[in-house]
């Protein structure tokens, strides 16, 4: 439970033992001003060991659950006093195919979500904006923390005003659910918002092994995936004209990379009114 003297930004994690809760959780509790009250994972065998503890981290008091609506209805009384502009956050990392209703029920229950986890469709994105926009519901849906990949999307976005040709690459650990990555769908959009056409056909292309030149947009971006251990998460754009080509690329090499963004996200999620999509809208 948070503490009734506590100024300290109460925050559930959902995913909390996977590779990117963890980091979360440790990062939550080292950083000052936050405070993890609520610990969600879908191992029943863990169910109420004390996640720090279980993080080697020391005991925080805080029991990890399965039930998600559980922690958010009891996190979202203790906090309930706070008023508006505050309350409780809530961080996913979790996975694509239960993050829609993860979001929804952190809305409905008064915790503002923060979703790290990406795989979620368009038509979902639009149904969650306007759920948070109803419920004046500050919301962040992030498909990348890092400050680097923020400024390599600037400078793809930037440069889509002067090339006519480029392709998409993300490379990512083998562990990785959803294809292509948030991050890579990200990029692309903002490459899109110029409303251009990319790579017009020179040739009429043919394909032994389908698949093999990568997944077409609308826009003709074509976007490329690669798994294998090893690999944390790795982006590149490739423009090419005539005499030259144009490369931006950017590498996780540890996931702590990520924590600072997601601190930021946390202490400025509780301003908004309703959702926003990407880390560029509020850096």
């Amino acid at each position: 439970m948070v503490s009734s003297v506590s100024n300290k930004i109460p925050v559930v994690v959902a995913g909390a033992l996977g590779r990117m809760g963890s980091e979360v959780v440790k990062a939550v509790h080292s950083s000052g001003d936050c405070q993890v009250v609520g610990a969600v994972e879908s191992i029943p065998e863990k169910e109420g060991v004390d996640i720090g503890i279980e993080l080697g981290i020391g005991p925080l008091d805080v029991p990890l659950t399965t039930d998600l609506e559980g922690c958010l209805c009891n996190t979202s009384q203790s906090v309930s006093r706070l008023g508006p502009g505050n309350g409780a956050v809530l961080v996913d990392f979790t996975h694509p195919s239960i993050v829609y209703d993860h979001t929804r029920a952190a809305i409905a229950y008064g915790v503002h979500p923060v979703i790290g986890t990406t795989g979620l469709t368009p038509q979902q994105l639009n149904e969650l904006r306007d759920f948070a926009d109803k419920a004046s519901m500050g919301s962040a849906v992030i498909p990348n923390f890092s400050v680097g990949m923020v400024l390599l999307q600037q400078a793809a976005a930037a440069a889509s005003r002067f090339y006519e040709c480029a392709e998409l690459t993300e490379l990512h650990h083998n562990r990785k659910a959803d294809a292509p990555s948030g991050t890579c769908i990200k990029t692309a959009e903002l490459m899109e918002e110029l409303g251009k056409t990319f790579n017009k056909s020179l040739v009429e292309e043919e394909q032994s092994l389908i698949g093999s030149r990568g997944g077409l947009r609308p826009s003709g971006l074509r976007l490329h995936s690669i798994r294998l251990p090893g690999l944390v998460a790795h982006q590149e754009v490739m423009f090419g004209s005539l005499g030259e080509v144009y490369t931006l690329r950017h590498d996780t090499i540890d996931r702590a990379a990520y924590m600072p963004g997601v601190l930021l996200t946390i202490r400025k999620v509780r301003e908004l009114n309703g959702l926003i999509y990407g880390l560029e809208r509020i850096i």
